[in-house]
């Protein structure tokens, strides 16, 4: 493995979560390396994005959850009960699988965190807002309308917004639930090219259906099986030398 995945960000130790009495995830440890995009795919139910709302501890919003086992991110586990959970969720940002503006205008949708954090000066704003943009690949095409609802917006532009509105608070690690699944092609391969831009400078983990997606834009591929780890490897090896037999009928068709 090269050398920039060599430090681990997030280690998932026998990790495991119900849903009242369903057991969605089994046992599940594994690592998400530092500057890398980690894709998440699977079958429906497989507990894909279980497995990564489990990492900012998005899943206690939902009614019968529970949660056993270790999420260390740098070192420190987040189900510690003296974790601050905002802060929490604040290191560890969440893009959704549909777009999901505020009606409020562009600028207010990507100050929205920073306002939150105390925020308030208009030229502190504008430059975080300004930068955040940038970094999502939509300043030039928003620059003028910053006043505008941000419901006016394509539904790939919304999505790049709600990436914005992520970044905007100086995540450590981005999550992606199927983030291109409501997309039209070419507003999907600006995501995906995003998504490797922004690995310079963050922790990326996208689940998706899609297995060419994954291909193309991540560095390490892990296989969900019923709630289980089947494999999990560079991308390339997943692909193309798979060693689990599960993996193998998956990426070929023969279910899924």
């Amino acid at each position: 493995m090269i050398e920039s995945f060599k430090k681990v960000k997030i280690d998932v130790r026998a990790l495991n979560v119900w849903f009242y009495k369903k057991h969605v995830l089994k046992d599940l440890s594994m690592r998400f390396r530092t500057n890398a995009v980690t894709s998440i795919m699977g079958p429906s139910g497989c507990g894909k994005t279980t497995l990564i709302r489990s990492l900012n501890r998005m899943n206690e919003v939902l009614k019968g959850s529970r949660t056993e086992g270790e999420v260390l991110v740098d070192g420190e586990n987040v189900y510690d009960s003296d974790i601050d959970v905002f802060e929490l969720r604040r290191r560890v940002g969440m893009v959704f699988q549909k777009p999901n503006p505020f009606p409020k205008s562009i600028f207010e949708n990507v100050a929205f965190g920073l306002r939150i954090q105390g925020m308030n000066k208009r030229d502190q704003l504008e430059e975080r807002i300004m930068v955040s943009l940038r970094r999502a690949g939509l300043w030039d095409e928003v620059k003028d309308r910053m006043e505008e609802s941000a419901l006016t917006l394509s539904g790939g532009q919304q999505q790049r917004l709600c990436i914005a509105r992520a970044l905007a608070v100086e995540p450590e690690v981005i999550l992606m639930d199927e983030p291109t699944s409501a997309l039209d092609p070419a507003a999907t391969a600006r995501i995906e090219t995003l998504i490797r831009e922004l690995a310079k400078d963050y922790t990326v983990v996208i689940v998706t259906h899609n297995m060419q997606q994954a291909a193309r834009v991540s560095d390490l591929t892990a296989f969900l099986y019923i709630g289980e780890l089947i494999e999990y490897s560079p991308t390339p090896d997943i692909f193309e030398n798979p060693q689990n037999v599960l993996t193998e009928k998956y990426i070929t068709g023969e279910f899924g």
